[in-house]
């Protein structure tokens, strides 16, 4: 058996990396529908930019409308809210069908590929490797990256935007309150950082196990009679028993991290909007009783909005690393696959037979699965 075959089948084997040169091969399947994940990149801006204007829509109805009692222009700063909504809405909507639809057009060309490539195969590739795991790469491995297609990527992207954009409009409406309000930012990357590797770890072991399973599972359904012929369907009940624990574990084990991590960051994201709303109190309340001032309960409510704004995103650039990471290794298998010689070629020129007789003769006929392993 050749190393990338080894590798194909070995699913602990394969990368717990990043590997760049698998992004870029993977992306390319992107470039016949590059116009509409172009356009559902430009809708995500959009969308994102208009979900960080609205904490400061808050500031703006408290500070110039309801505090003051203020009513003229209302219906105008309402209708322009409602408009930002509508408009987001819109984008999210239009973006969300551009991505699903790429994401199954690239499906189906990847399942089509597989396919024929499964459809040239020698028969003894059947025979030596176990059509289960065979079959996870058309299912799971596939589904992995659609996964990452519709929601892994571009996401991404929109996290990130909503996180500058969220920061510009802290420093914008009040510099000292938006670094109190982001003090708590570098706990939250920390944490962050420490659930994506266990939880990486962990959703390896569960593809591992996953395919493990399907194996099992496909082999004993195709060799059933036999299976009862021997009467072994105790020691076949075990060997299921077996697997199908440490698939349960794996996902515990998995499941345990995330139990751990959001309300971690629930937690953290607590204490940084009681440092905002502390800050504010101390610092604003008392200059402004002193000074005789009206206080700008706006801004705080729109730092409170924006914290919260800003939390969600940080959390979810680890759980969209763990998609893109998921799929990265997915479509390893699946190019190993994919890239395996075909060791049974048919003729350029193949020579024309003529009429068939009726019979067959076998002269000096040698067959053999494996090398020199005669039958």
């Amino acid at each position: 058996m050749s190393d990338e075959v080894k590798k194909y089948h070995e699913e602990d084997a394969i990368g717990k990396t990043y590997d760049l040169r698998v992004a870029r091969r993977l992306l390319g399947y992107l470039k016949p529908y590059w116009p509409m994940v172009a356009c559902a990149l430009a809708l995500t801006l959009v969308a994102n930019i208009l979900l960080s204007t609205q904490p400061y829509f808050t500031k703006i109805a408290v500070d110039d409308f309801i505090t003051p009692k203020q009513t003229d222009g209302i219906w105008l700063f309402a209708f322009l809210f409602f408009g930002v909504f509508l408009l987001r809405f819109v984008s999210s909507y239009v973006q969300e069908i551009l991505l699903n639809t790429v994401g199954q057009r690239v499906m189906f060309d990847l399942r089509t590929q597989i396919f024929t490539k499964l459809q040239r195969q020698e028969v003894a590739y059947f025979d030596r490797y176990p059509v289960g795991r065979i079959m996870t790469r058309l299912t799971s491995d596939v589904d992995a990256l659609n996964e990452m297609f519709t929601s892994g990527v571009i996401d991404v992207l929109g996290d990130l935007v909503v996180i500058v954009a969220i920061v510009a409009w802290l420093f914008a409406i009040d510099w000292k309150l938006a670094i109190v309000s982001l003090v708590t930012v570098p706990l939250l990357f920390a944490c962050t950082n420490w659930f994506r590797k266990h939880a990486r770890n962990g959703f390896d072991m569960v593809r591992t196990r996953n395919a493990r399973l399907n194996a099992f599972l496909q082999e004993y359904i195709s060799g059933a009679q036999t299976v009862q012929l021997m009467n072994a369907e105790a020691k076949a009940r075990l060997r299921f028993r077996s697997i199908n624990d440490d698939y349960r574990n794996a996902n515990i084990e998995t499941i345990y991290y995330y139990a751990i991590f959001y309300p971690l960051v629930d937690f953290i994201g607590a204490v940084g909007i009681a440092s905002v709303i502390f800050f504010f109190g101390y610092e604003y309340l008392a200059a402004a009783s002193v000074a005789g001032t009206a206080v700008k309960i706006g801004t705080l409510a729109s730092f409170i909005q924006y914290s919260i704004y800003l939390f969600q995103p940080i959390r979810d650039l680890s759980d969209k690393f763990n998609v893109v990471q998921a799929a990265i290794v997915a479509s390893h298998r699946i190019f190993i696959l994919l890239d395996l010689e075909i060791d049974i070629k048919s003729p350029e020129t193949p020579k024309k037979v003529g009429r068939a007789r009726g019979e067959i003769e076998f002269r000096n006929v040698w067959f053999a699965y494996k090398d020199k392993d005669w039958v």
